[in-house]
């Protein structure tokens, strides 16, 4: 008689493997409970990364995948009777709907002294939005939708100055003009955007079956387009539209095919040239996501006007002809105009000039007003690329409270590719705007000044400032600076001892970005 024990007790011992939710319901009862991919994965053994292989449709296995199931049963069930509470009555949330559309742009909103021309119908306005003329009802404008303009919109020009459009004949390659959004237009909530960060990152581990490295390197492969995806869905409902490939002065081309333009950066590169006597201890500082915080700056919406005069408009933006003042702190201070040799006028970029005009101004008083010979500008607001920033800081933070080294690099490629190939590049076809790739930049180096000074300012001796994210300095930081590794932190890169005799010039290392 054939001996069936064996096989009755595999039967005894197998069990049906446990149903698991839709990959997209088990990220929904993670996030719903407040809880990160990192906390979850400490508590059945696994690591942050393959969480989210799970939330993004692969299955565990054996063991760890009973423990999955009974933690998003228990979630389900503890959601279930959270709401069954917490059920509000009928007529109360009747009326929520009605009040969040209400939401509208009010701000910078001034009334004309004469009507001038709707920037959306052509008919008079008595009321302008950051500079621009249009209706504030949308029952007198005579534009149903919002519609590009066919010419750059005009604003009053300041006295003294004289502004002349680029020739027709070129004007006619801007792919588009400046569009305004009438005030009463609903701005999207931060909700109706769409996790396109973290549905790039679950499918890239999802594809690769987990596999950190290789994922990453697939994300970062994507990075200018994913960004520029992201671009796209933050800029729904903001109210202005952008010139996406305007014509450009000569200054802003390269002289040479390997060469630069003609405008200047003010990249810092700066060594306290003595010490005093005795020996000092040096912490070299990391600015962290420092092109990421650059982003918020006032940027060009349309095409670049040339205008002449020593006059600055504040509401305008772009690159300026200027005689920098006399530096008499570089004993201290770095000059605000970086490293430069050669005497006389040059170029610079709004945000370089906005910080000399701060620091001549009374509440510094650190050096006479740059003379502006002429200017390359465009109407312009700081808040262009705000949600764009936002989204990638949120995700940048939380990438770092899950110990998710996946989402961080790939969110770092997006916000650094994305300046870098703003230029007339192969690799981002969207959008040329060579200027805003130098506001951005000199953004980042006004930055790291300001850092510079606010060290200086509280009685930390600043020995470097260096490019974008490198600032050395003696004494206690920490009672300056916040410690970690947010935008708004700072994080050690190196500690290092110097001086050995009286009044020595200071020898540091080389940095190593």
């Amino acid at each position: 008689m054939t001996d069936f024990g064996a096989i009755d007790t595999l039967l005894a011992g197998a069990k049906k493997e446990v149903t698991l939710p839709p990959a997209e319901e088990r990220r929904t009862l993670r996030e719903e409970l407040h809880l990160s991919r990192a906390q979850l994965a400490k508590a059945l053994g696994v690591g942050a990364s393959t969480v989210g292989g799970w939330e993004s449709g692969r299955d565990p296995s054996g063991e760890v995948r009973e423990k999955y199931a009974y933690f998003l049963e228990g979630a389900r069930t503890k959601l279930d009777a959270a709401a069954a509470t917490a059920t509000a009555p009928v007529g109360d949330l009747a009326d929520a709907p009605a009040e969040a559309d209400q939401a509208v742009v009010t701000d910078d909103v001034d009334a004309l002294a004469a009507p001038q021309p709707c920037v959306l119908c052509g008919q008079p306005a008595r009321h302008q939005v950051e500079g621009f003329p249009q209706h504030l009802d949308s029952a007198e404008c005579g534009a149903v939708e919002p519609v590009q303009a066919e010419r750059p919109v005009s604003e009053p020009a300041p006295q003294q100055t004289s502004r002349q459009s680029a020739p027709a004949t070129r004007q006619d390659r801007a792919a588009r003009s400046v569009k305004v959004v009438p005030v009463g237009r609903r701005v999207q909530a931060a909700s109706d955007t769409p996790d396109l960060i973290g549905s790039a990152v679950a499918a890239a581990l999802a594809e690769h079956a987990g596999d950190v490295e290789a994922a990453t390197a697939a994300l970062v492969k994507r990075a200018i387009p994913d960004a520029m995806a992201l671009l796209d869905h933050t800029r729904k409902g903001g109210r202005y539209d952008i010139v996406a490939h305007p014509w450009l002065p000569d200054i802003l081309r390269k002289q040479t095919a390997r060469g630069a333009d003609q405008v200047w950066e003010a990249r810092p590169k700066w060594t306290r040239p003595e010490l005093p006597a005795g020996r000092h201890e040096v912490t070299a500082l990391d600015i962290n996501g420092a092109y990421l915080s650059a982003l918020k700056t006032h940027l060009p919406l349309g095409q670049l006007e040339h205008s002449t005069g020593d006059h600055h408009d504040r509401r305008r933006a772009g690159v300026h002809l200027i005689t920098p003042p006399v530096w008499d702190h570089d004993a201290v201070l770095p000059n605000p105009i970086g490293n430069r040799d050669e005497p006389g006028p040059l170029w610079v970029t709004e945000p370089t000039l906005r910080l000399l005009l701060r620091l001549s101004g009374p509440k510094y008083g650190l050096c006479d007003p740059p003379e502006i010979h002429e200017s390359w500008t465009s109407g312009a607001t700081e808040g262009l690329l705000e949600k764009f920033r936002i989204a990638l800081k949120d995700a940048r933070d939380r990438a770092i409270g899950e110990d998710d080294e996946v989402t961080l690099e790939y969110v770092k490629q997006m916000y650094s590719k994305f300046v870098s190939t703003l230029g007339e590049s192969n690799y981002n076809r969207e959008l040329y705007r060579t200027d805003w790739m130098h506001l951005i930049r000199s953004q980042a180096f006004a930055n790291l000044w300001t850092k510079a000074f606010k060290a200086y300012d509280e009685g930390l001796m600043v020995v470097r400032a260096m490019g974008t994210d490198e600032l050395h300095v003696i004494g206690d930081w920490r009672a300056v600076f916040p410690e970690g590794r947010g935008v708004t932190e700072v994080k050690v890169k190196d500690v290092y001892t110097v001086g050995t005799g009286q009044d020595q010039a200071l020898q540091a290392p080389e940095s190593s970005s």
